[in-house]
């Protein structure tokens, strides 16, 4: 009659990693595809107005925008000259409201993100609500003048061709 030998524990056997590589790229195309990409928070009312001839800016350039327009009805500020003022127009840089000095200050912080060779071609986009003042819209122009940013551009909703929707 045959002896059966029992076998040496020998220990656990080793993980195997070989799957691994796999694991890792499936959760980085997870979360590149589930990942919104974070836009600015408007405080400020923004219907931009309508334009028939419209051109798409060069999204090789940068661009910085500047938002402008009545505060909107999420943004409660409990100063009480602030609550006194809400229907007059503000700007916004970013995602917070600003004054008319904090301009030079935004654009040189701008810049100071860029690579040296991109500063040139900086664009400032204006994205101003349709019931703006255009008072406010000149002072932030002056402001950009005085601190050379001259590449200006002034965002617009697209408005329907009129001719083409009559065939």
């Amino acid at each position: 009659m045959p002896k059966f030998n029992k076998k040496k524990d020998g220990g656990l056997p080793a993980i195997s990693t070989a799957s691994l590589p796999d694991i890792v790229f499936m959760l980085l195309f997870f979360f590149m595809v589930v990942t919104v990409m974070r836009e600015d928070n408007k405080l400020v009312k923004n219907k931009l107005p309508d334009a028939n001839q419209v051109e798409k800016l060069d999204k090789k350039n940068p661009i910085s925008y500047i938002y402008m327009g009545e505060p909107s009805s999420g943004y409660i500020n409990n100063s009480s000259s602030e609550s006194e003022n809400l229907k007059v127009d503000r700007i916004q840089l970013n995602d917070k409201l600003a004054s008319l000095e904090e301009i030079a200050i935004f654009i040189s912080s701008e810049r100071a993100a860029l690579r040296e060779e991109t500063v040139p071609f900086l664009t400032v986009s204006l994205k101003v609500d349709k019931n703006t003042n255009m008072g406010i819209v000149d002072d932030v122009k002056q402001e950009l003048r005085k601190v050379n940013a001259l590449k200006i551009n002034y965002t617009t909703g697209q408005k329907e061709d009129v001719l083409s929707n009559m065939n």
